[in-house]
């Protein structure tokens, strides 16, 4: 059984048609990364990382399009993925989008496309194109909100560093122990 095509939904419109993915790509990548601050410790023989947050997901795969049997401009089509970076003009922003591919569902916005054309009639009229395109993970903020147990949210802290505060000094006021600094 075949794998039904991609769409990709503006969930800013509703009604509006989706747009249909040609041809299904044939692998798709997401990735997850972090973000870590640095701390230098004077003395200390490395640095001590702290964990800041983590970043969206991220999905990046590659789009294909071709009109060589029906001899026209393949940048009709492709230009519906490609416009999906460009603001509207009420909400000053990309559409949000929603990525729908089997049992992929991505809630998205389209950070990133790079479109490449390599056939062309005789005219220079082209007639495939390879779209790359980057999808930036998008979830709504109540879901964030909600997946943060409310005792970290307890736990932030706000310390107005004084002359002659150390770390551990810190850690004693704030935690209740001096070898909490970390």
């Amino acid at each position: 059984m075949a794998l039904t095509k991609a769409v990709i939904v503006k969930l800013d419109q509703p009604g509006t048609p989706p747009i249909p993915v040609m041809f299904n790509p044939p692998k798709y990548e997401l990735s997850k990364t972090n973000q870590f601050a640095e701390i230098k410790v004077p003395g200390l023989p490395s640095s001590v990382l702290q964990f800041v947050s983590g970043n969206a997901k991220s999905l990046t795969m590659d789009l294909f399009f071709d009109t060589t049997d029906r001899k026209t401009d393949v940048r009709l089509l492709s230009s519906a993925v490609s416009n999906l970076t460009e603001p509207h003009p009420m909400t000053k922003a990309p559409p949000r989008l929603l990525l729908l591919w089997g049992s992929l569902a991505f809630p998205c916005v389209l950070i990133s496309v790079r479109q490449t054309f390599d056939h062309f009639n005789t005219l220079g009229l082209p007639l495939r194109a390879t779209l790359s395109v980057e999808f930036k993970g998008h979830d709504p903020l109540k879901n964030v909100l909600a997946a943060t147990p409310l005792a970290q949210i307890a736990q932030t802290t706000r310390y107005i560093v004084k002359v002659g505060d150390t770390l551990q000094r810190i850690a004693a006021e704030i935690y209740g122990n001096p070898n909490q600094w970390r």
